[in-house]
């Protein structure tokens, strides 16, 4: 398929450039067989049972996003993407020129960062701080997405992370998860409904738009994800009994369809530390997601295509159009749609 497939007009204001006053009191748009049906996040325990096995992303947004200056003087704006050892990370760096190894750049409260070498997804930096990464808390932001047109702000340190997230690492917040609050996990488990946590750490390939005129030519940046023995034992436990794996967000989608790869049919999952470049796109068979939570993307992402494959690229159209025309808020801090697999399963 061709990346004008997945082009749509987006208002401007139709973009959430804050999230609503309580996580939960989001829109849900649900796609039904017969069509569409307009609701709340509040309304979604009503949508699954005890017999489904709700998917969460853990991780944590780092505040990745730092500014300094190079030993030159020239400015420099860095975004961590991805920490690599107690002192080393990858980064993506912006400065009038392309540093060099050994460049040295000062942050806030006498942080400074040096250049050891570059690599296909970014520079690798090391930090002068001791063993650790506390310090991102006192000098960082919180990389919100630049289509929010605003700086960061103290609320978003609270509202661009999900309430279970417990692993810092990630530059983009798996945004599904933004719409849960204490209540309504609480509903899920007064109900009986159970759930699993898997970790992987977003990077900026998630959201980097396709740029190449094929889908199939896109090439994503590499993100590491963690799934613990438990939670395999669960995923199979539900697998065999029939229930429903239910994906809370594309970040899950990838993780749980990167296991299912990474395992030939008819062989177990395996557990474990693992880095996934999966582009999921239609044509793609889904072996272990069966239903789909997630929010309203951006216009020639990669995470249209992941949805237009679960879902189909037609009843995707259909649905955005029916956001659009329905007053749905976009994005990140947007409202959400929910999808059961197309075979009701």
């Amino acid at each position: 398929m061709r990346r004008e497939d997945f082009i749509y007009d987006l208002p401007d204001e139709r973009i959430a450039r804050y999230p609503t006053p309580e996580r939960s009191a989001s829109r849900l748009l649900v796609v039904e067989p017969g069509g569409f049906s307009d609701r709340h996040m509040r309304d979604w325990p009503d949508l699954v049972t005890p017999r489904d096995l709700i998917v969460f992303n853990n991780s944590k947004v780092m505040p990745a996003r730092l500014c300094g200056h190079k030993d030159s003087g020239g400015r420099v704006e860095i975004l961590i993407t991805e920490i690599l050892s107690p002192t080393g990370a990858r980064a993506l760096l912006r400065s009038s020129k392309s540093p060099r190894i050994g460049t040295g750049f000062l942050l806030e409260g006498g942080v400074r960062l040096t250049v050891l070498r570059q690599d296909p997804d970014g520079w690798i930096v090391e930090h002068n701080q001791g063993e650790g990464w506390t310090w991102l808390e006192r000098v960082g932001h919180i990389p919100i997405p630049p289509y929010l047109g605003r700086p960061d702000d103290r609320s978003d340190w609270e509202r661009y992370q999900t309430v279970y997230a417990k692993h810092m690492g990630s530059v983009a917040a798996p945004t599904a998860g933004l719409h849960f609050d204490a209540p309504l996990l609480d509903e899920l488990e007064r109900r009986g409904i159970q759930s699993i946590e898997v970790t992987l750490h977003v990077g900026p390939g998630t959201f980097e738009p396709v740029r190449t005129e094929h889908l199939e030519d896109h090439r994503m940046h590499e993100e590491a994800y963690v799934v613990t023995p438990e939670a395999i034992e669960r995923l199979t436990r539900v697998r065999e009994s029939g229930g429903r794996i239910v994906a809370v967000g594309t970040t899950v989608v990838r993780t749980l369809e990167t296991l299912a790869q990474n395992a030939s049919p008819g062989q177990a999952l395996r557990p474990g530390p693992g880095r996934t470049r999966l582009f999921i796109r239609p044509g793609f068979v889904f072996r272990l997601t069966d239903a789909l939570l997630t929010n309203f993307h951006q216009p020639q992402s990669t995470l249209l295509p992941l949805v237009a494959a679960f879902a189909g690229t037609d009843r995707i159209r259909s649905a955005y159009a029916h956001a659009l025309s329905h007053g749905y808020r976009f994005l990140s801090y947007g409202d959400a749609m929910w999808i059961p697999r197309r075979d009701g399963v």
